[in-house]
Parts: C-alpha cells; sequence; structure tokens
C-alpha cells in the first residue's frame, strides 16, 4: 500500500460558503470530502507549491468584524454626541452567534498556509487581514488569489498566480468605516434626539445622517426643488408642410422655437407670402453607431432600474447569485475594458448552444467576432461577462431577466458596429431655413442583438438641389417649456458615480437608504419623489452649512481614501483630518439648529395639536393624547411630557385599570399576525422602568422581539416584577418558556383562543380553546413549581367526565390540561419531573425605585 506524504497544509478562506464550494469542487475536480461547521469545511488532497499538500477550504461570511463604540459610548442619554468625534473605536465580531472567529482558528490549526480567495475590491482586502487576525499566520505564509469567475479555469490560474494581500487597500476601508460611524452616529444621535417627538407627524424612528447617504438624498431634493420652482413659458414654432410623391411632410425649423409671439407671426407671414420653397442643399453620409464598451456595475444597475424594473439592491443582489452559481464574472467592478489576454472565443463558445442567441454567437465565431472598443481599466475586474449558458428555467424569471441582458450585452461588444445612411435635404422660403431627414441601415451589426438600440429606418422622397415646391400649409405651434421630471433611479446613479459619491458597491445601499428612513419613495417609473421629512432636512442643512449635503466633501475624502489605497497617504493623518473637519461642522449645526427646526416647524404639527384624547396621566390626572406616527407615544399637554410606547402593535385603554406604582391608565397592545400576542402596559413605567437591574431583561426582550420596544425603555407589565399587581409578571406569569430564557404570561385578552405568550420571545402556547374564562392562581405545582391555572370550560364542550365546567391544574403535569396546549414557534413541553423552576416567585420587588431580586422568576429547566 502506498503512503502519500503531504508536505503541507493548505488553509483557503473564501468569502461565502457557495463560493468556497465552487472553488473546492474546481480545484479537486468533484473528488472531496465536506463536513459541517459554522461554516462547511471541505478537504482533498491535490499540489500546493509545487509539494504534494492537504487542501481545506471554508468560508467566511462577509465581514468577520464590524466597528463600533466601546459600550460606554452605546447609552445615547448619557453620551454627548460631540464625544463621538474623538472616541475610541473597537472591532467586535459582525456575527457572534456564527462563531466564525473560533471556526477560523480552529480550522486553521496545524495549517502551514493561508490562501485568501476572497472578493477582489477594497472590502475584500479589507477581510483578509480579519481572516489573518482571526487565524494568527504570519504574513510571509499569507497569499492572495485574484480572481474574476469561479469556473475551473479562472479558479485554476488564480491558484497557479497567488500574489500578497494589499494592506493599504485594507487600511483605506479601515478609514472609510471610522469616518462613516463617527460622523454619521454624531449627526444622527443629536437632530433625532432633537426632533423626535417634538412634532406629532413627524414620522421617523431615526432622523439619519449619512456622509454619503445625505448627498444622495441631496440630488432628490435638488431636482424637487427645480421643479417646484419652475415657472414655464410659452414658445411658438413654424411647423410648413409640403407635399411630395404623394406624401405629407412636415418640415422642422432651423430656429426650432422663439419666445415672442410677434417675432414669430411675423416669420409665419412672410414664409405663407413666399409660400414656394427651393431645395438648396442634399446630402448623404454614412455613419457608424459603435458597438458598446464592456460592461461595470454602474451601467449594470442603471438600466437594471430604467430597463428591467429591478432596484439597485434587487439587482446587485441578482447579480450576486448569478455570479456564485458561476454564471456570470464578479459583478462589482469599476472597468469597461477587457484585458489583453481575455479569452472572448470561450465565452463566447459557452453562448453558441443558448437556444435564444446560439444562432447568433454560431455565426460570430464563424464569421469572425470583433474585439471591444476601447474603454477604462481601473485595474480591479474585467467587465461583467457571462461565463456559462442558462436558460430561464434554470434561473427564474428575475435572474433570467438581468441575465439575459448581460449575455445580449457582452455578445454586442464583440459584434460589429451599426452602420446607416443618413440624408439630410435643406430648404428655403421666406428668408428661413428648414430641413428634413431621412435614414437607412446598412449593417445591423450589434443592434441585431441588442434591438432595443436599433436605428430605425426613415424614408422620405427623393428631391433634386434647385427643385421649388408649393409649401401646402404653414401652422405656427405653439408650446409650453415643462419642467424636469423627478430623479430616476438611474439618473441618481449617474449623478453619484460623476461626484465620486460611493462605490459600485455601496451605490446600492446608500440608495436603499434614503428610501428605508422615509426621506423618499420610489413611485412609478422608478422615480424618486421626496418626502416632507427629505425635503425638511435637505433645506435644513442648506440652511446652516450646504456643505452636510453637497457632494464636494464626500468626493473629497474619497480621493483621500483612494490615495490611502495606493499608499501614498498616512491612514491615521487622513482619518484625523477629516474628522476634526467635520467635527467643527457638527459643532456648528448644533450652534445654529434652531434655523432647521424653524423650517420642521412650518411643516410639522405641535405635539399640542397632534393625536387623539387616549388615557389619564398619573401625574396631573388630565388625558394624554396618543400619536400613532413612528415612534408611537402619549403626550400630555398639561406636564408637556412624551411617553414612548412599542413600535409594533395596536394601542388601546385597558378597562380604565391603574398602575400601583404610579396611577398611570393602563393600555394593552395587541400584535397581530401569526406570532400576534397582546400585553398590558403602563405609559410612565414603560418608558422609566421603576427596578433596579430590569434594564438588561429589556435589553434581552429587545434582541429577542425585533421592534417591539420604543425609543427610551421598555418595560410592559409582562416584565414588571411587582409582587401584588393583578397584571404584573409574578401574577400572570405561569411558567418558563421552552425557547429562552423568558417566562410564558398569560395573554390577558386572548380569549376565546386562550393563549401564553413568552415575554422574551415569540413562542406561543395554546390553551383550552373555547373556555369561558382562564386564571392564574396564587398556588403552585408540587412537582414542578409552576403556577396553578383556572380553567371554566363550556358547559356544551367541557372534557370534565362528570360534565362539571371548573378545573384547576399545572399545565405541564396534569394530563387533562396538558393534552389541551398547542404549541407555536416551539419544541413542546415535556414532563419534566420535579425540576422545578429554581425559586419560583421569591422574588420580590420595593417599588418605584426599589431593588428587584428576581427580574426573571427564574422559571426554567422544566
Amino acid at each position: 500500500m502506498l503512503l502519500t506524504t503531504f508536505l503541507c497544509f493548505s488553509f483557503q478562506v473564501a468569502e461565502k460558503p457557495s463560493i468556497a464550494l465552487s472553488i473546492a469542487t474546481a480545484l479537486s475536480h468533484g473528488q472531496m470530502s465536506t463536513r459541517r461547521g459554522s461554516t462547511e469545511v471541505h478537504e482533498f488532497e491535490g499540489r500546493f507549491l509545487g509539494a504534494p499538500a492537504r487542501f481545506k477550504v471554508t468560508s467566511v461570511i462577509g465581514h468577520v468584524f464590524s466597528v463600533d463604540f466601546h459600550g460606554k459610548y452605546q447609552d445615547w442619554a448619557t453620551t454627548d454626541p460631540l464625544d463621538l468625534f474623538q472616541a475610541q473605536i473597537i472591532k467586535t465580531e459582525s456575527n457572534p452567534k456564527a462563531h466564525i472567529c473560533k471556526h477560523l482558528k480552529q480550522e486553521a490549526r496545524g495549517c502551514h498556509y493561508l490562501v485568501l480567495w476572497l472578493d477582489c475590491d477594497r472590502e475584500g482586502e479589507n477581510i483578509c487581514f480579519e481572516v489573518i487576525e482571526s487565524t494568527g499566520f504570519k504574513i510571509n505564509d499569507v497569499y492572495r488569489a485574484r480572481f474574476s469567475s469561479v469556473t475551473e479555469k479562472d479558479v485554476l490560474n488564480a491558484l497557479a498566480n497567488l500574489v500578497r494581500p494589499n494592506r493599504d487597500e485594507a487600511m483605506a476601508v479601515d478609514a472609510r468605516q471610522e469616518i462613516d460611524l463617527k460622523v454619521g452616529v454624531a449627526f444622527t444621535r443629536f437632530q433625532t434626539s432633537f426632533f423626535q417627538g417634538k412634532y406629532g407627524n413627524l414620522d421617523a424612528r431615526v432622523i439619519s445622517y449619512g456622509p454619503c447617504q445625505t448627498p444622495t438624498l441631496g440630488f432628490c431634493v435638488q431636482r424637487y426643488l427645480q421643479i417646484n420652482t419652475f415657472k414655464p413659458e410659452k414658445f411658438w414654432s413654424l411647423q410648413p408642410y409640403i407635399i411630395q410623391s404623394g406624401y405629407e411632410i412636415l418640415l422642422e425649423w432651423q430656429r426650432s422655437k422663439l419666445f415672442d409671439i410677434n417675432v414669430a407671426m411675423m416669420f409665419q407671414k412672410l414664409v405663407a407670402e413666399d409660400g414656394i420653397l427651393e431645395v438648396t442643399d442634399i446630402s448623404e453620409k454614412q455613419e457608424t453607431k459603435g458597438r458598446p464598451v464592456g460592461l461595470n456595475t454602474v451601467n449594470l444597475l442603471k438600466v437594471a432600474s430604467s430597463a428591467l424594473g429591478f432596484g439597485p439592491q434587487t439587482a446587485m443582489q441578482l447579480a450576486e447569485r448569478l455570479y456564485t452559481q458561476g454564471f456570470i464574472s464578479y459583478p462589482r467592478t469599476e472597468s469597461t475594458a477587457y484585458p489583453p489576454s481575455f479569452d472572448f472565443r470561450g465565452a463566447l463558445s459557452a453562448q453558441r448552444n443558448n437556444p435564444t442567441w446560439g444562432n447568433y454567437v454560431e455565426g460570430l465565431l464563424t464569421s469572425g467576432y470583433q474585439k471591444p472598443r476601447s474603454g477604462t481599466d481601473v485595474g480591479d475586474h474585467p467587465p461583467i461577462t457571462p461565463m456559462r449558458s442558462a436558460s430561464e428555467d434554470m434561473l427564474g424569471n428575475d435572474a433570467w431577466k438581468l441575465y439575459q441582458y448581460i449575455c445580449q450585452y457582452f455578445i454586442g461588444t464583440v459584434s460589429p458596429d451599426c452602420k446607416y445612411v443618413r440624408k439630410k435635404v435643406e430648404f428655403s422660403v421666406g428668408g428661413e431655413s428648414f430641413h428634413c431627414t431621412g435614414q437607412h441601415v446598412i449593417t445591423k451589426g450589434f443592434t441585431a442583438i441588442m434591438p432595443w438600440l436599433a436605428i430605425n429606418d426613415k424614408s422620405i422622397p427623393s428631391f433634386t438641389k434647385g427643385q421649388k415646391i408649393k409649401v401646402s400649409k404653414v401652422e405656427l405651434y405653439e408650446g409650453n417649456t415643462t419642467p424636469p421630471d423627478f430623479l430616476t433611479e438611474s439618473e441618481l446613479i449617474s449623478l453619484m458615480e460623476k461626484n465620486g459619491i460611493g462605490t459600485d458597491a455601496s451605490i446600492p445601499v446608500h440608495i436603499n437608504n434614503i428610501c428605508e428612513r422615509n426621506y423618499v419613495q420610489v413611485q412609478a417609473g422608478r422615480k424618486l419623489v421626496p418626502t416632507t421629512l427629505g425635503i425638511t432636512l435637505v433645506r435644513g442643512y442648506q440652511s446652516i452649512d450646504p456643505d452636510l449635503c453637497l457632494p464636494d466633501i464626500r468626493s473629497f475624502i474619497e480621493q483621500q481614501i483612494t490615495l490611502i489605497a495606493k499608499g501614498q497617504v498616512d491612514h491615521h493623518r487622513v482619518v484625523q483630518h477629516v474628522i476634526e473637519q467635520f467635527k467643527q461642522k457638527f459643532c456648528y449645526f448644533v450652534k445654529k439648529i434652531e434655523a432647521m427646526d424653524a423650517l420642521f416647524e412650518a411643516q410639522f404639527s405641535a405635539l399640542v395639536d397632534s393625536g387623539r384624547i387616549m388615557s389619564k396621566c398619573g401625574k396631573c390626572l388630565r388625558y394624554m393624547k396618543y400619536i400613532s406616527a413612528q415612534p408611537p407615544r402619549l403626550y400630555c399637554g398639561t406636564c408637556e411630557e412624551v411617553y414612548y410606547l412599542p413600535q409594533k402593535g395596536t394601542i388601546k385603554l385597558y378597562k380604565e385599570l391603574s398602575c400601583p406604582l404610579d396611577n398611570f391608565e393602563l393600555l394593552i397592545c395587541s400584535v397581530a399576525g401569526p406570532e400576534g400576542k397582546s400585553f398590558p402596559l403602563c405609559p410612565y413605567c414603560y418608558s422609566n422602568p421603576p427596578f433596579e437591574g430590569i434594564e438588561a431583561l429589556i435589553n434581552t426582550a429587545k434582541t429577542s422581539t425585533s421592534g417591539k420596544i420604543g425609543k427610551g425603555a421598555g418595560m410592559p407589565c409582562n416584565l414588571c416584577p411587582h409582587p401584588t399587581c393583578p397584571n404584573s409578571l409574578v401574577t400572570q406569569g405561569v411558567c418558563a418558556c421552552p425557547e429562552c430564557s423568558g417566562t410564558l404570561v398569560l395573554d390577558p385578552i386572548s380569549a376565546p383562543k386562550w393563549r401564553l405568550c413568552c415575554n422574551m420571545c415569540n413562542c406561543l402556547v395554546f390553551l383550552a380553546e373555547g373556555a369561558h374564562r382562564i386564571l392564574t392562581t396564587k398556588e403552585r405545582c408540587l412537582e414542578c413549581d409552576s403556577s396553578i391555572i383556572e380553567v371554566d370550560f363550556n358547559k356544551k364542550t367541557t372534557p370534565l367526565a362528570d360534565g362539571s365546567t371548573l378545573h384547576r391544574g399545572c399545565i405541564l403535569c396534569d394530563v387533562l390540561l396538558h393534552s389541551l396546549v398547542e404549541m407555536k414557534h416551539g419544541r413542546g413541553f415535556k414532563r419534566m419531573g420535579s425540576r422545578g423552576r429554581g425559586r419560583g416567585r421569591g422574588g420580590r420587588g420595593r417599588g418605584r425605585g426599589g431593588k428587584m431580586m428576581d427580574p426573571k422568576m427564574s422559571f426554567r429547566d422544566f
């Protein structure tokens, strides 16, 4: 038996699990073993650096780390936003639950070399050094694979031509991340805190600022202001008609249009009085419409929006999916020029059997294809190119549309130019010049495969120079100038590219952000219409410091970051300079915020004029108003206090009950849908939790139930440890949640479909449906220490043998009640003997300001 001796172990890391699979498949020719980990690990034997080697291929899932502020800067209430400019930033694991750092460290043990198959852009370079940090490899043992597609040919070629990772490009990303974090968070926290809750119909959870996001919004608002301030003007144009060879022809006036009706009528009279046109010149010229240059990301996004109906975010998601499946090359590229060594014949040959354009491709391969026109090579990736053939059935409708465009575009780049003959006939009458034009296509060229760019034939009759023709009629057309339309996504992308706002990768993110923040709305034709909030914000920036919403500063920052990537400037000096610049602007912005507030005041209604009467204030006993616009809140006009409420759910008064701690009337929040639940809350306790230590529990609930907790705090009654309140956790809690560390609490208004809801997660437990009444009691189960519940069954449907309706028991240990339990979003119950739930209800609180002994009630381990 032959024993293979491996001289080295090679650890290969890709950016996504799908890329890792493609790379491993290509390098092993499909002969590999796969095992599970945080991400899959593929192992096989091969040769590395000319020697026998054992390969181990795995992946990260995007960035390993993300930048954030230290914990002491996380509290909005205690942190001055100005301090954030000088605050130290830390890198934390982007997705702690995935355990990527631990996974990389474990899998790298015993390996001699690290090969990084990250995306070949600056972000990918940054992730390279995140992986190096996680694995602990020395830089001399680290290699970088550069590739543009995951075909076997490209992967093998990349392995044969390994390079070293580029620290300068990685540092450029670090610089951008630190600048965007500090500037964005400082401005966002200040203006959110200043405006949120001040106006009743201001619908915004977060009023965000971003060095890229805000200039992007600025373009949209600038177009809106152009439309809003536009004043139409009337114009007039001469339209003479002639009849030639049986065709009536409208001639075009050389002056086009005039804005003075008297002058226009004078020319009309001159032409009408003369009445005879003379042909003064006939010209024919062969013209060429050149085939396109290679396709880059920005042009793909523009077409996806204007022609295919996909937003930039959706288009990039589809393109990335096509790339990871091996159908196209890397979709993030700024280059429109192909490298001299590019295999055009190979790329075309992959499409020769395609049922849609295979015949056309076969013709190109037979008669000879053209090389694409010279474009721009920025040194990143070749233009986006189809790598293998596909059909609509393979890809699905949306992905197919994008793939079809990429294929037709690429085939168009290697097709002949379109050639046509343009004919122009010029006329003179009454001292004025007119003309008509026609055109005839000689060679369709690339427009045969890209018909949306085709030149249409336009025939005109034959004329001879000096020929006299009678004018059949002369009309004076009256029209109005029209304002520009709202920016389309395609136009906005062009403006962002022109002004250096964002990169090919981040442009879709910035456009998506201004939509999600309710600054603009996407309307028919992918037009971006700014909202009142978006308009008011930009006008506010313009009134204080126009630089904050103009592209100039961001363009300068991007230029400096590019210099960092080229190793020409120091990373720290650039960051310090930019941060100091924005710090000064922030101080001035804070000082002049009243100018922006005046604009908000003119557009949004004051709290006192907003909302509807809801419940009584516990301080003044006057009615408070409920304002449903985000963030939902109650406003007491007498005390001038705002109380924030859960962001999801319908809010109603709860039986006119009051909180025993502060006398505020209780509310009930009902969340609809499959994860629906109801819970009571005190507006004051919700915004100002009265028990020490409750904040940790609230933060757990925040992460477990997305979007449920409003601004400021979030202690509903099902988290309250008050010992005697009939609505508190102590009274209504039944047993531990089987899914998390929370407690299953009786939903007080769930009849007739009675249920228990976890106060931490979305776990629901349905009880005896149709029962007249279900109550919790003070009794405890001797086996598991859960609360005993009392069920009053319907007489007609009671499961009790003797026909009685009243039954008490534990839902875990009582055979009858346990048989009626139905779990949703959970693993189900087991009878667990006497493991119990720790200290049960032993925890007690001392009222407002008292120390909470046992906030979670220790309902565990049943």
